[in-house]
């Protein structure tokens, strides 16, 4: 099965060469050059694993990787010229998977990435499944169904249905809600969250009666 994979590298000419190797072995590279892109690449796409460079001008990748364990569970692995222990061990707290130093031999990123593809394809749990109002989340699988039809989220609305349904019948305001979906500073509106619920709706068809809008304070979703 091919991997989707994202390759957030500033450096044009090493961002090419990763993605020419990780083409050649029959897999889907997507670039970004800078953290901004990437997180939007994140917010619009699917992944199955992200290779992410520190040090970018702009938003760096220790931010980037901060944002995107807000709301994603995605592997990322490290690319960096930062060899220190420290550097190592505050990116595994942010919540890298693995830390390839540069210069790295590419069949050993092709093999680390791999294999993280693989572990995370396995992870299913028992009981990995949230239900409430007619919808069902398989949280492995980052499956939605309304009823018994598909739907297809973008990360950001599912990770908005993710949150709802974790506090079934608890109000959320527009603020909570950009914290744990959006995972750092907003630089827009928190009505940007009306937007997305207004776009989840859509897609929930008939089930999307269970998610209320609250004046004056937010949103909830009633199980």
């Amino acid at each position: 099965m091919n991997s989707k994979i994202l390759i957030v590298e500033d450096e044009a000419k090493l961002r090419e060469v990763l993605c020419d190797y990780f083409r050649s072995k029959g897999d889907l590279p997507v670039e970004a050059e800078d953290g901004r892109q990437a997180l939007q690449l994140l917010d619009e796409n699917e992944f199955d694993a992200v290779l992410l460079d520190i040090m970018m001008p702009g938003l760096d990748g220790l931010n980037v990787c901060r944002a995107v364990r807000g709301t994603n569970d995605v592997p990322i692995i490290f690319l960096t010229a930062l060899s220190a222990e420290e550097d190592k061990l505050l990116g595994y707290e942010l919540g890298a998977d693995d830390y390839v130093t540069k210069p790295f031999t590419m069949s050993v990123l092709y093999a680390k990435t791999m294999a993280l593809i693989k572990r995370n394809r396995k992870n299913v749990l028992s009981g990995d499944r949230m239900e409430a109002g007619g919808i069902t989340l398989e949280l492995s699988r980052r499956k939605v169904f309304a009823g018994k039809t598909e739907v297809a989220l973008t990360p950001k609305e599912y990770a908005l249905l993710r949150c709802l349904m974790q506090n079934k019948n608890l109000v959320m305001s527009r603020e909570q809600l950009l914290v744990k979906c959006w995972g750092y500073d907003y630089e827009g509106e928190s009505r940007a969250v009306d937007t997305h619920i207004k776009r989840l709706r859509e897609k929930l068809g008939p089930c999307s009666g269970c998610i209320k809008t609250v004046i004056k304070a937010g949103y909830k979703l009633e199980g």
